[in-house]
């Protein structure tokens, strides 16, 4: 299948599959990074990968969980739109074995939940995913989300200080490495950037608000949990360089100085 995008006249390529479901869409006039889109509901589907194809994504999509994780481990997608109620394996199920595989684990996800559903949502975020949606959801703003996310990907690799060492801590940019007391510690791109700028601003309290806005390009208001289940998670990736991580009781976190620990 075929089509034009009448104002521009770049062409949109799409393969349907025997099912009818949109299996790839590309933007053949951009340098796409690639999205996978893993949803059972074909319609659904098809327009995310749309709206993502005219922002100029190479898009992938797949309707099981299993299907969707083979996708992944073949295409290597930058970032991977996951919704949690998946047949086969569910969406959580499907972040446990990405985070598990050493060749998916740094893949961005943006997980689609039911607005009900904050159990799910919240054990998603401790699982590593990068950010969520909640359905109903606009198209054009899980466009703007997965822009957010792999801006903030790459920021991961674009800091100005190329190394950090707070401690047993060493954040390396360049290489989008941490290191504890020598051992490499696997961070998804969200987790990253959110110790850089912990670590960039070390000493200095970082309201929740303000995290948001930096690291997940949100507005303010939106739920502050989001940052407390990363910074949860980053601590017990850490180990005992997670203590570097203070709570500022009503305000937000910051990376102590050395000299400060207990």
């Amino acid at each position: 299948m075929f089509a034009k995008d009448a104002c521009c006249g770049r062409q949109r390529v799409a393969r349907t599959s025997k099912f009818g479901q949109l299996e790839d869409v590309t933007e053949t006039t951009a340098v796409a990074e690639r999205v996978l889109v893993v949803d059972d509901e074909p319609d659904s589907v098809a327009l995310v990968a749309d709206h993502l194809a005219k922002a100029g994504y190479t898009v992938s999509t797949a309707t099981s969980g299993p299907e969707g994780l083979a996708v992944a481990r073949r295409d290597k997608p930058a970032i991977i739109v996951l919704d949690l109620m998946l047949p086969g394996l569910s969406g959580l199920e499907v972040m446990e074995e990405l985070r598990a595989d050493a060749s998916t684990a740094r893949i961005a996800v943006l997980m689609l939940t039911a607005r009900r559903e904050e159990g799910d949502r919240i054990k998603g975020l401790t699982l590593g995913a990068d950010d969520y949606l909640t359905k109903p959801f606009s198209p054009q703003e899980l466009v703007l989300r997965v822009g957010a996310i792999l801006r903030r990907v790459k920021a991961g690799h674009d800091d100005s200080e190329d190394v950090r060492q707070i401690g047993p801590l060493r954040i390396d940019s360049t290489a989008h490495r941490v290191t504890v007391d020598g051992r490499e510690i696997d961070l998804t791109p969200t987790e990253f950037k959110l110790l850089s700028l912990l670590a960039e601003r070390k000493g200095r309290v970082q309201p929740r608000n303000l995290l948001l806005e930096i690291v997940w390009e949100a507005a303010p208001d939106i739920q502050t949990r989001t940052v407390d289940m990363h910074v949860q998670r980053l601590r017990a990736k850490l180990g005992e360089a997670g203590d570097l991580i203070e709570t500022v009781r009503g305000f937000g976190y910051r990376i102590r100085n050395l000299s400060e620990r207990s």
